[in-house]
This record gives structure tokens, sequence and C-alpha cells, in this order.
């Protein structure tokens, strides 16, 4: 599952990220709000751990572009204030849970995976027309059949689903998907050959194309339009 974790202390950020991807999670980090906000809005998390107090954007601003994103997206808020009138503008918002620090790694953990558990029975899968995607088995139909890719290809494919209809370009694929933040052009070429052969895979034998190039900027996944 994928987590959006928002805390501006360099070292608990760590500490989380660290934690939680070895508790098998896809995570991702953010030291302040304007950028959380920018991941927010442009991205599909399963889950978030944010912290209220930020430079930039609060807590509650990430919060507020989570849920007009994903309604979805399952949000613990940390904060090192203990007052119940904080708990309760938090859980107002649109929080799921709340967690006062200093906090257990091991309670946040335990938190996080109740929270999650609540859509277990409902199996959470991406479509754009006849593509489906289900993340927890990591298999892909085209118009009901089963399309083979490998597990890069797959990636690259889930990031450009999620963000349906909207330009991704080779910098978004190079840092959320290769979690490279310095591109390259050898790099580039990389993206460029996991395209074709998506194309080749996903869209060759349909008169529906789903996987379009913008010249000069990145590319797009949409729906057909009449």
């Amino acid at each position: 599952m994928r987590l959006l974790v928002v805390e501006d202390e360099v070292k608990v950020a760590r500490a989380l990220r660290d934690g939680l991807a070895a508790a098998g999670y896809d995570v991702v980090v953010c030291l302040d709000g304007e950028d959380a906000c920018e991941h927010a809005l442009r991205e599909v998390f399963d889950g978030a751990v944010l912290d209220l107090m930020l430079p930039r954007r609060s807590g509650l601003e990430i919060l507020a572009a989570l849920r007009a994103r994903a309604p979805a997206t399952r949000v613990l808020l940390l904060t090192a204030r203990d007052a119940i009138e904080d708990r309760v503008r938090g859980l107002d918002a649109g929080a799921d849970d709340y967690l006062v620090k200093p906090f257990a790694f091991v309670e946040l953990l335990a938190r996080l995976r109740a929270l999650l558990r609540r859509d277990h029975h409902e199996p959470h899968r991406l479509a754009v027309a006849d593509l489906e995607l289900d993340p927890s088995t990591r298999t892909v139909r085209r118009g009901g059949r089963q399309v083979e890719l490998t597990a890069r290809e797959y990636e690259v494919l889930e990031y450009l689903v999620r963000n349906q209809g909207q330009l991704v370009s080779r910098e978004m694929l190079a840092r959320e998907v290769w979690r490279e933040t310095l591109r390259a052009t050898s790099l580039d070429n990389v993206i460029d050959v996991h395209i074709a052969r998506l194309r080749r895979k996903v869209d060759h034998d349909h008169a529906t194309k789903l996987i379009h190039t913008v010249r000069g900027v990145g590319f797009l996944l949409r729906e057909p339009t009449e």
C-alpha cells in the first residue's frame, strides 16, 4: 500500500520512512506542507500520516487536498499538542485517527493497520475504460484479457492510471517510479522504452488507444472521448 508521510522534523521523517518501508509500505515522504499538497493533488495514496504543524501549509490543508483527490484515503494525524480542541478540529476536518507526540512506532503501525483494514473486504481495483489493474495482485486486464507485464512496466502503468487524465512528465516518473531525484538523459531513454513496451502490450491490439505522448511534455493516459 502507498503512504504519504508529512513530517518536518528530519529525524522523525527518516525514522517513519524506514520503519514503514520495513513493514512493507511504499512510502513518499514530504518535509513541508507545500510539497505535500502538490503530491496530494496529483497522486492517489491508500493512507497518510500527517503532522499538524508544518511549514508553508498546515496538516489540515493537506488533509483537504487528500480528501478532494481521493476521499477514501485513510489519514492519521500527528501532533505535539494534546489539547482536546486540536483533536476535535482534526477529526472534524476528516481525519480518521489521531496520535499525540511522542508516540511509540509500534502503536502508529497498529493504528495504520487498523485504518487500512477498514476497506480490506473491498479489493481496490483501478480502471480506465476497459483497462483494469488490481494493485493487490499486480495483475492487468484489457478487454477482459490478462496483460503480462514486467514489474517495472506494471509500476509505470499503475502510476499513469492513478494519474489518469493528467500529464505525467519524465521527471515525475523518474522521481516516483524509479526513485531517482536527479534526471539523466539515459534514464529518459529507459522511460521511453518502457512507455513503448506498454503501448505494444496495452494498446496494440485495440482500436482505442489509452496511452498518449504529449511532445516535449510527457505522457497522458485517458479514457477515449467522443
